[in-house]
């Protein structure tokens, strides 16, 4: 692969050239410091921006062309990341070299103009989108108690700081959808093109000089001071104890949810040790938390933990019955007591990295994961796969102790089953 970073003043345009893939992917990253009141708003702008445009006033319009260029994939995602919210315009088509020549153009001709030229202005068009894309989201808000797993980590977030971005509601606020208006979102659009730090992905068997040239003929933003704001919270106090909230929901399963800061890292910290840390306590079928909870003390259907690296938390889930909560949680916390202990083996370190070479193939095989990781460059500093291969081989069981030491549990938050009969 061969990566060019390339300075278009507005944005950064990223180009990966690679003849692995057939298809080329593009993603437009836009980002801003998240505020709590825009979240909704963000997220019908991302839907919106997607329905339809100027030139293609329906979904119907926007669909067939893009069947007319060989049925390219256009997408929104938009996610929090740290202190930011992230809203990503992606899509994907077939090379050139399986169509015709021009294609590449037209694809990026139509990216623009779903960018640039919303549909704001056909009254009714608009207030047709509008409608969907409001019942829409707000059926979206309402189904999330009805993932029991993912409500009670949103629960367990805002118990330990409703007031941290980590506490925010990603689908956003149903009394946020109801003040949405025409006027709203237009002025919200123009604040967006005018303040977001913009990064453009490109990866495919494309030429850097051409895409260069198509982006800087059909994309222009107005962001040209790119101010340096910390994507990553770190926590000043670890908690001394964790606190614990029990929320009754009709079920036969009850979710647990803890959530763990975690202290002050160094990049080597961060990117590499604390990865080998969390994949040993829980971050797969080898780990401690599932052979021994799990598997030896049949406490959990499941249980694991991930990492939400810009946010210094590790979350910790696990599917139990009612009966086990105490005794899960003790489990649980003995077992983060034993890796600040030392109690566990240079073979279990060994497997680890073993694993995340093998995660690290994986990524080489799939354009999105490949761009990521170039995200997760700028953001975190962390290192291309080479040099992520390189460095995990230098974590040693001593640093992985004295990470241990820096992740301290600060919510614990049952969503107890119960039947009808036993709600109090």
């Amino acid at each position: 692969m061969d990566y060019q970073k390339i300075d278009m003043t507005s944005f950064q345009l990223h180009v990966i050239k690679t003849n692995r893939f057939k298809t080329v992917n593009i993603r437009v990253c836009l980002r801003d410091e998240i505020q709590k009141e825009e979240i909704t708003l963000r997220n019908m702008l991302a839907s919106f921006l997607t329905y339809a445009t100027d030139t293609y006033p329906t979904k119907r319009d926007l669909v067939l062309k893009a069947q007319d260029l060989y049925a390219v994939n256009i997408y929104t995602k938009s996610y929090r990341s740290g202190r930011f919210n992230m809203m990503n315009f992606c899509m994907s088509l077939l090379n050139e070299k399986y169509t015709e020549k021009g294609m590449l153009e037209e694809s990026i001709r139509l990216l623009a103009d779903i960018i640039f030229h919303p549909n704001f202005q056909k009254k009714e068009a608009f207030d047709q989108a509008f409608r969907f894309l409001s019942d829409s989201i707000e059926s979206s808000m309402k189904a999330i108690k009805e993932n029991p797993t993912t409500y009670s980590v949103i629960r367990m977030l805002e118990e330990m700081d409703q007031d941290m971005p980590y506490g925010y509601r990603e689908f956003g606020y149903l009394e946020d959808l109801e003040k949405l208006t025409k006027e709203s979102l237009i002025s919200y659009y123009e604040k967006v093109l005018k303040n977001s730090l913009v990064d453009i992905y490109v990866i495919g068997n494309v030429e850097a000089k051409e895409i260069e040239k198509l982006f800087q003929k059909y994309f222009s933003f107005t962001t040209f001071k790119r101010p340096k704001v910390n994507q990553l919270i770190e926590h000043e106090k670890l908690p001394l104890r964790s606190k614990k909230i029990i929320e009754q929901e009709e079920s036969n399963q009850s979710k647990l949810s803890i959530g763990c800061k975690i202290g002050k890292l160094t990049e080597f910290e961060r990117n590499y040790v604390l990865t080998v840390y969390n994949m040993i306590l829980g971050g797969n079928s080898e780990s401690k938390f599932f052979q021994i909870i799990r598997e030896k003390h049949s406490l959990a259907y499941y249980v694991y933990s991930s990492l939400n690296k810009l946010d210094s938390l590790m979350i910790i889930k696990a599917g139990i019955s009612k009966e086990n909560f105490e005794k899960t949680v003790h489990l649980i916390k003995k077992l983060m007591k034993d890796m600040i202990k030392g109690n566990f083996t240079e073979k279990d370190i060994e497997v680890v990295k073993e694993n995340y070479l093998s995660l690290l193939k994986e990524i080489e095989d799939n354009e999105n994961a490949i761009i990521e990781t170039y995200l997760a460059k700028d953001v975190l500093n962390l290192g291309d796969i080479e040099e992520r291969k390189r460095e995990i081989m230098k974590v040693t069981k001593e640093d992985i102790i004295e990470v241990a030491k820096k992740v301290k549990m600060d919510t614990i938050f049952l969503l107890e089953g119960v039947l009808q009969n036993e709600k109090n």
